[in-house]
């Protein structure tokens, strides 16, 4: 694939750095504290965010890049790795089963040596020792077998069924990727032949393979990849451009078939994690170019519609089915990057300006079901492109990207603690660039926008204000409603109130006085004439 001036002095720095020592970072990132950069709008240095080439090849040291889903193996050593670390397993199972049937025989040895008398004690512990025997056979078979876990969350898996034009839209993408392929096989005759035998019979074995975990179902596949492509070199004797290009359709063939059952399974925490980035994401939706020292300016216009471009590319990655095709949009947000940074600087991009970019517009795009995507490409992509070439580069560029956001501190991003604190609980917001410092061209409009965004923080900081004193009086009305309540209690408590009996009615003036009948008879009212 032909490379333009840039890319080419990419590889060549990439290349330098990767023969340089190795320096004692942890791999695919600790967020890094190193190196000064370049001033942009800042009036002084800051220290960018730097991650070592090498540490983005496999630490085997085979040459190969690494993947952070391989635990830093490229996908030939992680393999070999895995099958090694299987291997141990299954001979400590053995021996486990082994040391379990020795302890068995002894028991049952002892116990033939016990008193004739004790035969029902004995046949008691002949039925424990057979339950016994039988749980511990039956759990050194869990160590073979498939997790029935696996099995009953495919039943789950299979009772959500998708919708009717879900399921039309992706049996037409089906008929049509199968038309395709078919067609592309004429062109290789006998060995085209061949090919589509191999690809069916691998799918009626996946077919029956649902309920093995999805770390399985993945060897499978690479097992699948790498047995064509020996057999397309060796028996059919195809150049490695033919050879490259056939494994390309036969990938976008079977795994348009499969994509249903292996990207995102229930049996994975794929969603969890992808949840949780995109909530950690959204945390961080107050982090500015300037704190990535990200180099560069979106008061450009072709920097701008570079940046919108690299997003929209790497939210589309999740409408594509086959891994090829997610590589692809990832490659493409990738080179929008570099140019953007080539506008911006008037001279190629170094590797040490594209991570801190690729962040910023993983920030920015908030990408769905990242992880979820970043696992199917690793578990089902063709080896060969994850390991060599830009497809390759890129993609664990992406996956430092993505453990750079999950593990971002306050120092990566050089912000004391208070302060990042107060920015990831939504308490302030990074201070906006002031008017003194922008350059004379800068259109108007954008300062008229960061002014207003400079008065709606400001009302936001005065609104938060208020409903704190709000709340705060609302609480010491409440207490003092409750502490006059209370002391009104305690007074009538203290002092209760008693209602005595109603008096008897008092008796005339003269009840008592004896002589009554001597007194004169009242005086009568006489009307006198005029």
């Amino acid at each position: 694939m032909a490379l333009n001036g840039a890319e080419e002095r990419v590889q060549e720095e990439n290349l330098r750095r990767t023969l340089e020592p190795r320096k004692d970072a942890a791999l695919f990132l600790a967020p890094a504290r190193v190196g000064h950069r370049r001033k942009m709008n800042l009036k002084s240095e800051r220290r960018g965010i730097h991650v070592d080439q090498s540490e983005l090849l496999c630490k085997k040291g085979c040459g190969y890049y690494g993947n952070p889903a391989w635990q830093g193996f490229c996908s030939k050593c992680w393999r070999e790795e895995y099958h090694k670390a299987r291997q141990k397993q299954i001979q400590e199972d053995w021996e486990l089963a082994e040391r379990l049937q020795r302890e068995e025989e002894e028991a049952y040895a002892s116990s033939q040596s016990t008193q004739g008398a004790q035969s029902l004690t004995f046949s008691k512990f002949e039925e424990k020792k057979t339950n016994e025997k039988t749980r511990k056979v039956t759990t050194v078979k869990k160590f073979f077998t498939a997790s029935s876990r696996a099995g009953a969350k495919k039943e789950i898996q299979e009772s959500k069924s998708p919708s009717p034009s879900i399921n039309r839209q992706a049996s037409i993408e089906t008929d049509r990727v199968s038309k395709e392929f078919i067609e592309f096989l004429k062109t290789y005759h006998k060995s085209g032949q061949d090919i589509y035998k191999q690809c069916k019979l691998f799918l009626d074995t996946m077919s029956h393979k649902r309920d093995l975990s999805i770390e399985e179902q993945s060897e499978c596949a690479q097992d699948f990849y790498q047995n064509v492509a020996e057999k397309l070199q060796t028996r059919w004797k195809m150049p490695p451009e033919k050879v490259e290009k056939a494994m390309d359709q036969i990938e976008k063939y079977i795994m348009t078939r499969q994509y249903k059952y292996v990207f995102c399974p229930e049996t994975t925490d794929d969603e969890k994690k992808d949840l949780a980035v995109q909530k950690r994401i959204r945390a961080l939706h107050w982090v500015t170019p300037q704190m990535l020292c990200v180099p560069v300016n979106e008061e450009i216009p072709e920097v701008s519609d570079m940046v919108v471009k690299a997003i929209t590319d790497i939210i589309e990655m999740d409408s594509k089915r086959v891994p090829r095709d997610k590589l692809a949009c990832i490659t493409k947000c990738s080179k929008h990057i570099f140019n953007a940074i080539k506008i911006t600087k008037n001279e190629p991009a170094s590797a040490d300006d594209f991570l801190p970019t690729l962040i910023y517009i993983v920030l920015k795009g908030n990408p769905p079901r990242l992880q979820s995507n970043i696992q199917y490409i690793t578990r089902f992509c063709n080896p060969s492109r994850l390991m060599t070439g830009e497809d390759g580069y890129y993609f664990t560029n992406l996956c430092c990207a993505v453990a750079f956001i999950e593990k971002l501190d306050a120092q990566s991003l050089n912000l004391s603690q208070e302060d990042f604190d107060r920015f990831m609980t939504g308490q302030t917001s990074p201070k906006k660039q002031e008017s003194d410092s922008w350059s004379p061209d800068v259109c108007l409009g954008v300062k008229q926008m960061y002014k207003n965004l400079d008065l709606l923080s400001q009302l936001n900081e005065r609104q938060e204000r208020i409903v704190s004193e709000a709340k705060k009086l609302e609480k010491d009305l409440i207490d003092w409603t409750d502490g006059v309540a209370k002391e009104v209690q305690d007074i009538v408590e203290k002092y209760p109130l008693e209602i005595k009996p109603k008096n008897q009615a008092l008796a005339a003036i003269d009840s008592e006085n004896v002589e009554n009948d001597k007194l004169p008879p009242p005086l009568q009212p006489q009307v006198y004439a005029g």
